[in-house]
C-alpha cells in the first residue's frame, strides 16, 4: 500500500499547487502543438495534414487563455527536467594507489567517451551521465553525512577499503544503494551505459509517453500475469487518456520536435543479465522482500529516464494503473521537479542536443527546489515568439 498512498499524497499536492496566470497570445503554440500530436498518424484517403492542423490551430486559438501549464508532466519533464547526479562513493584510508586512482580516472574517461560520442552542446546539457563522483576519507569528521553511510556497512562480509558505494538519491532523506563492493571489482563502463538504457532512451526520444520496465520474475507465470494484465490496461488507456486542454497557448509551448503520443509501452529486462547488474540492485533496493519472494518488478519511465515508482507485481492492479498514467499524462502543475515523486536513472544521453538540436531553441530552466522555502505562485514563462521548421 505504501506505492499507492504515497502517489495519491503527491497528486492531491500537484493539484493544489497553482503555476502562475498569463495574459496574451503566442504566434508558435497552436501550430507546433498540431504538428507534433499529429507526426506519425496515418490520414484517411483525402484528409490531409495540413486541414487537420488547421483546424487544431482554431481550436486552440478560439479557446481561453491557459491559467496554468497545460503540458503533459510526461512532456514537461523531457523538455525540462534535467536528471539528478548518481552519487559514486569512494571510501579510502590515506592516498589512493595508482592502479585504484587508474579505476576512477576510468569513470571519468568513460564519461568524457559517453559525451564524446553523444555529442556535446556548449552551454547546455553537454552529454556527460548523470554521475557525481565523491572521495571520502574514512575518520574525516567533515565528512558526517558519508561517515554515517560508512559505518553502517563496515565490518560487513566482504567490505576492505577502499570501498564502493554506487547510491541514488530518492529524497533528501532517502537514498537507495544500487552497487556496492571493493574498487578494484567495480567497473566504470557498466555503471554508465547498458542495451536496457539505450533502449529507453530510444524510445523516450520517439515519442514514448511512458516506458514500462518489467523486471521478469523467475517464475514465469508471474511475469506473464503482470505483463498481460499491463498491456490490457495500457492499450484502453492509450484510447481513452487525453492530452490536458490549453496545450499550446502561453505557457504551455513545446519546444521539440518530438511527437506528442498518448503511447505507451513495455520493456522487458532479465534481472540476471550481468550488463543490467546496476539498474538491479537499484530497483530491488527498493523493495527487497518482492524481490526475495520472486515477484516481478514495474518501473514506470518517462522524461529523461525518471522512474515515477518500483511496484511490486503481486501489488499491480488496473486501477493503480491508471492512476500512475493519468497523472503522467495530465496538466504539469508542479514546475518544481523535486516536489513531485520519482527519482531519476543513470542514463547516458545527451537529452538538449537530441531534443532540440545544435542550435535549436530550448525551454527556460524549471525552478529549482528551496527546502527552507514555503511554497508560492509559480510564474511560467512564455514561449518563443517565432516558429521553428518541423523535421519531415
Amino acid at each position: 500500500m505504501g506505492n499507492e498512498r504515497s502517489f495519491r499524497q503527491w497528486t492531491r499536492h500537484a493539484i493544489n499547487t497553482v503555476d502562475g496566470v498569463f495574459g496574451g497570445r503566442s504566434s508558435v503554440s497552436a501550430t507546433r502543438v498540431g504538428r507534433t500530436i499529429l507526426r506519425g498518424l496515418t490520414f484517411p484517403q483525402g484528409v490531409t495534414k495540413r486541414s487537420v492542423i488547421g483546424a487544431i490551430v482554431a481550436v486552440l486559438a478560439c479557446g481561453s487563455v491557459a491559467i496554468a501549464c497545460n503540458i503533459p508532466v510526461f512532456r514537461y519533464a523531457l523538455e525540462r527536467w534535467r536528471p539528478d547526479a548518481c552519487e559514486v562513493i569512494v571510501f579510502h584510508e590515506g592516498e589512493l594507489k595508482p592502479d585504484e586512482l587508474s579505476t576512477l580516472a576510468k569513470l571519468e574517461r568513460s564519461a568524457a567517451a559517453q559525451a564524446e560520442r553523444a555529442g556535446e552542446r556548449a552551454g547546455e546539457d553537454d552529454g556527460r551521465p548523470n554521475v557525481k563522483l565523491i572521495r571520502s576519507r574514512v575518520g574525516d569528521e567533515a565528512d558526517a553525512r558519508n561517515r554515517e553511510l560508512w559505518q553502517s556497512m563496515k565490518g560487513s562480509e566482504g567490505v576492505r577499503l577502499p570501498y564502493v558505494v554506487v547510491r541514488t538519491v530518492v529524497s533528501d532523506k532517502r537514498a537507495v544503494n544500487s552497487w556496492h563492493g571493493p574498487l578494484d571489482q567495480f567497473d566504470p563502463a557498466r555503471l554508465l551505459d547498458s542495451p536496457i538504457r539505450r533502449e529507453l532512451s530510444r524510445r523516450l526520444l520517439g515519442g514514448h509517453a511512458v516506458v514500462w520496465l518489467l523486471i521478469k520474475s523467475p517464475d514465469a507465470s508471474k511475469t506473464a500475469q503482470a505483463k498481460g494484465l499491463l498491456t490490457e490496461e495500457l492499450k484502453k488507456l492509450s484510447r481513452t487518456v487525453e492530452f490536458p486542454e490549453g496545450l499550446g497557448l502561453p505557457g504551455s509551448e513545446l519546444y521539440a520536435e518530438v511527437p506528442l503520443l498518448m503511447e505507451f509501452s513495455v520493456l522487458e529486462v532479465d534481472p540476471n543479465d550481468p550488463a543490467e547488474s546496476f539498474l538491479m540492485g537499484l530497483f530491488r533496493g527498493f523493495h527487497p522482500e518482492a524481490s526475495e519472494q520472486g515477484q516481478p518488478l514495474l518501473v514506470p519511465v518517462f522524461g529523461r529516464g525518471r522512474a515515477l515508482e518500483v511496484i511490486p507485481g503481486d501489488r499491480l492492479d488496473a486501477a493503480l494503473i491508471g492512476d500512475l498514467t493519468r497523472y503522467l499524462c495530465g496538466a504539469c502543475s508542479c514546475q518544481v521537479k523535486e516536489q513531485n515523486p520519482g527519482f531519476d536513472l543513470l542514463v547516458s544521453t545527451a537529452w538538449d542536443r537530441e531534443l532540440f538540436g545544435e542550435e535549436g531553441e530550448t525551454p527556460p530552466p524549471a525552478k529549482e527546489f528551496d527546502p527552507d522555502k514555503a511554497p508560492t505562485l509559480l510564474t511560467i514563462p512564455p514561449g518563443k515568439k517565432v516558429q521553428g521548421p518541423s523535421r519531415p
